[in-house]
């Protein structure tokens, strides 16, 4: 959420200026030259401001590297146990509200929701009460809506009960007025918006990136499995599935700068590396995806030829992750990356490397391993790898699981759609098994290990204590995080159960 603290000041200054407007005629623009009052008089304006609304979508890289720390997946690794001590946490259970990447993760989502709201709020007016109609506008709008679904979602799959508001941005007025709304009325917000977002956005966009009706409607068939409405979720899935997508036969090509935007692709947030930045006070505030650097090999180096940048071993893959692969699934390779067998394979490249100081467990996550030639400015902030955040693949699971718990089951889809996923992943049809609802759930944890769902996806099913009782989980946490201390204090917030 914005840091009213921190804003106080400049907003105090700012009542200062409106409150003196009887006795002294200033003119912003005698300070600036331009004020917000020159903001949204052309589509121009519109169009770099719904730009704008994507932003914060790239600050949010460590929801990825929470969902599969936070389960069997993976471990946080790292230098030693006070390395990057927020996901050490998150790995050991031992979660507390003051964690810093738990309270980066809000403010920047509750920050994609202001600019959202800032845009909704002058959809039909600007701020001197004048209308700029334009072609497209409603389908622009369409990705405001989504990218405000998008926001809440993250929000609410994390900490349950969660502010809502959609009416405005929030300001001085705001503050000490919080309170936490029921999820299942954020959920609500979510459908609403992404059920406009459908309604008026196109099949496909010239620009790669931006929002479509498919990744709409797939984001809203997710967030109808999260709430078990398989009856809504069967319709909006399927509709995806017969859209214009289709498996790349390579999985491990998905995860290459040459398969961002691909086939398989139906929605991908955008990263580059054209404006290098240089900031580590806020590292996850560049345009470059930060989780990548966060899973090379320490020491990594080699002949020129060597394809791999060094990292800093964090968010490693597990030993159990790599097992619950069969043989003959290209998955395994793609996913977990062995650094010995490869450095074993590989003679001529001259490899060297340092084993992962803290919770070795030889593998590293291969589809976000940095890559030479893909960053630039400080190297650790700048990679330019797309997030994978919603593939072909997870929507056929996500359509099979559908079809199997709805009120009228349809076995055959769910059969057909689970088998287009084992039969990329082993290359033949030997590999099929009986489409069960467990059999989609295992099969997602292999088809979309390490990119962020396996925690979420272990607590929407009721499978997290059971699985993870093992590894510490606290099922009196009812499978969320804590609400960020510094928002129960500022904003007197409630926590949640078992922090």
């Amino acid at each position: 959420m914005k840091n009213i603290k921190n804003s106080i000041g400049l907003i105090i200054i700012l009542s200062i200026f409106l409150g003196c407007s009887d006795v002294v005629d200033f003119d912003p623009h005698d300070e600036y030259e331009v004020t917000e009052i020159d903001y949204l008089q052309t589509e121009s304006d519109y169009q770099t401001m719904v730009v704008s609304c994507y932003t914060p979508t790239q600050w949010l890289n460590q929801i990825i590297v929470i969902g599969d720390i936070a389960s069997d997946n993976a471990v946080a690794g790292g230098e030693n146990a006070s390395d990057v001590i927020a996901l050490q946490q998150m790995d050991d259970y031992t979660i507390l509200p003051n964690n810093s990447t738990l309270e980066d993760l809000w403010k920047s989502a509750y920050e994609g929701v202001n600019r959202t709201n800032y845009l909704t709020d002058y959809k039909e007016v600007n701020l001197l009460g004048e209308t700029v109609d334009f072609d497209g506008k409603e389908a622009l709008y369409g990705e405001v809506h989504f990218l405000r679904a998008f926001y809440y979602f993250n929000l609410v799959k994390m900490f349950g009960d969660v502010v809502l508001f959609t009416d405005h941005k929030l300001g001085i007025a705001d503050f000490g007025t919080f309170e936490r709304s029921p999820k299942e009325d954020v959920y609500a917000q979510i459908e609403a918006d992404l059920i406009q977002a459908i309604s008026v956005l196109p099949t496909a966009q010239s620009q790669k990136g931006r929002i479509t009706k498919y990744a709409a409607q797939a984001l809203l068939g997710k967030v109808y499995l999260y709430q078990e409405k398989f009856d809504e979720a069967v319709p909006v899935l399927n509709s995806v599935v017969n859209g214009p997508f289709s498996l790349v036969e390579n999985f491990d090509n998905i995860f290459l700068l040459s398969g961002e935007n691909g086939t398989e692709s139906v929605y991908e947030v955008q990263y580059s590396n054209g404006q290098p930045y240089y900031n580590w006070g806020g590292q996850t505030r560049g345009q470059g995806n930060y989780a990548v650097q966060q899973c090379g090999v320490r020491g990594f180096s080699g002949t020129a030829d060597m394809p791999f940048n060094a990292g800093w071993s964090t968010n490693l893959p597990t030993q159990d992750l790599a097992s619950a692969y069969e043989d003959g699934d290209q998955r395994k390779e793609a996913t977990t990356f062995d650094v010995e067998a490869y450095a074993n394979d590989n003679p001529t490249l001259n490899i060297t490397y340092q084993v992962a100081p803290y919770k070795n467990t030889g593998l590293y996550n291969k589809k976000y391993l940095p890559r030479k030639g893909e960053t630039s400015g400080q190297v650790e902030l700048n990679y330019e790898n797309n997030q994978r955040t919603i593939r072909y693949s997870e929507v056929l699971l996500m359509a099979a699981e559908a079809n199997l718990r709805a009120s009228s089951v349809n076995q055959a889809s769910a059969q057909t759609y689970l088998d287009m996923v084992r039969d990329r992943a082993f290359g033949d049809q030997d590999h099929r098994v009986v489409a069960t609802v467990q059999a989609v759930w295992d099969e997602r944890r292999l088809e979309l290990a390490m990119e962020g769902d396996r925690f979420f996806d272990l607590v929407r099913t009721g499978q997290a204590t059971s699985v993870l009782a093992s590894y510490g989980y606290n099922s009196a946490t009812l499978g969320l995080f804590p609400i960020p201390q510094r928002e129960i204090e500022i904003s007197g917030l409630s926590q949640n159960e078992g922090y």
